[in-house]
């Protein structure tokens, strides 16, 4: 059975998300191109944001005698749990990356040196800086990459806006977009809340004040033996929706090769393993919010923390949000799509 990619519904929320990587590839490859000699962009996966702990997924490229040279992070530089398991090593040697130590001053990165008088290097590197944030890191969108570039004495430097990515505040990259307008986070934030609850609200036929919401704010659906929670998220404007598939799981590398196909099939959103918990999440900008895309997250999500935690829980074991015991002896039918595994 196909898991997302086949489902009619998703074609317009993953088209957007492919557009949103087609504008960072293309800034990318402006930006790599136009790197003075002795310059470094470095581009981050936002930990704060995307949900990875305090591992900061990165790649880099220094422009120096007439060469591109490109790193990617190595197990070496992560935390245990959040660590490249050997499917997602393979992924990046298939990309073009040398392993670490291989390509020479790469150290315990992976390395990657390429020709910069050889006019197609630029898109080219930026294609492979593209896929290996998005496909093995798992940025499940640009707006959730920060980046940064500065001389060898590490002055700002400027380089062109990619895309929905975010230059660090106070750094090159923010010169060369328009100024921004003022903006209350907290206000942005606080109406973001309020027109969440107004769709979830109207989704199931209910008022703003009877959702199930935490002290935080984040309003939790159950959906047979999961939950799913919808959470605001301020920097970058992004609502998740997320569901702990199981807890009280045991790390292995079985497991992360499990995960890694069952996000490679999904065209949005992701499957990971943090702690003792294994999470599904699938984000929605809030950058011009529309909310027929939270509701066709909300209704994908639902069914498929349903359906996945069951099947986990038999491959891998750990435990569901919900026991047997905790389960009605009637669900009701649920909103989501399901059965997309």
């Amino acid at each position: 059975m196909p898991l997302l990619e086949d489902n009619p519904d998703t074609a317009d929320l993953r088209e957007k998300v492919a557009a949103a990587w087609r504008e960072f590839t293309h800034g990318l490859a402006e930006a790599v191109a136009a790197l003075p000699d002795g310059a470094t962009l470095e581009i981050v996966l936002d930990p704060t944001a995307s949900g990875t702990g305090n591992a900061a997924y990165s790649v880099t490229a220094t422009a120096t005698d007439g060469r591109l040279v490109a790193r990617a992070i190595g197990n070496a530089s992560l935390p245990p749990e959040y660590r490249m398991n050997r499917t997602a090593v393979a992924e990046m040697v298939a990309l073009g990356w040398s392993p670490p130590g291989v390509d020479e001053g790469s150290g315990t990165d992976f390395g990657l040196t390429v020709d910069r008088v050889d006019g197609p290097a630029a898109q080219r590197l930026a294609t492979l800086l593209t896929r290996t944030l998005r496909d093995v890191y798992g940025a499940p969108h640009p707006a959730f990459l920060v980046y940064t570039a500065r001389d060898g004495a590490q002055r700002p430097v400027s380089v062109p806006a990619l895309g929905t990515a975010r230059a660090v505040e106070g750094l090159p990259g923010a010169a060369s977009r328009p100024p921004a307008p003022e903006h209350d986070a907290e206000a942005d934030a606080a109406a973001l809340r309020e027109q969440v609850r107004a769709v979830l609200a109207a989704m199931y036929q209910t008022s703003p004040d009877r959702l199930n919401a935490d002290p935080d704010g984040d309003i939790g659906i159950r959906a047979g033996s999961a939950m799913v929670f919808v959470k605001v998220r301020e920097r970058p404007p992004v609502v998740d929706v997320l569901s702990p598939i199981l807890t009280q799981v045991r790390p292995s590398e079985r497991l992360y090769g499990r995960l890694s196909e069952l996000t490679n099939r999904m065209p949005v959103g992701r499957l990971y393993c943090a702690d003792d918990t294994v999470w599904a999440s699938i984000p929605v900008f809030a950058r011009n919010f529309q909310a027929s895309h939270l509701v066709l997250a909300v209704q994908v999500m639902t069914g498929l923390a349903d359906e996945l935690d069951d099947r986990l829980l038999g491959e891998f074991g750990g435990r569901r949000f919900f026991d047997e015991e905790d389960l009605p002896s009637h669900p009701p039918e649920s909103v989501g799509t399901g059965m997309y595994l």
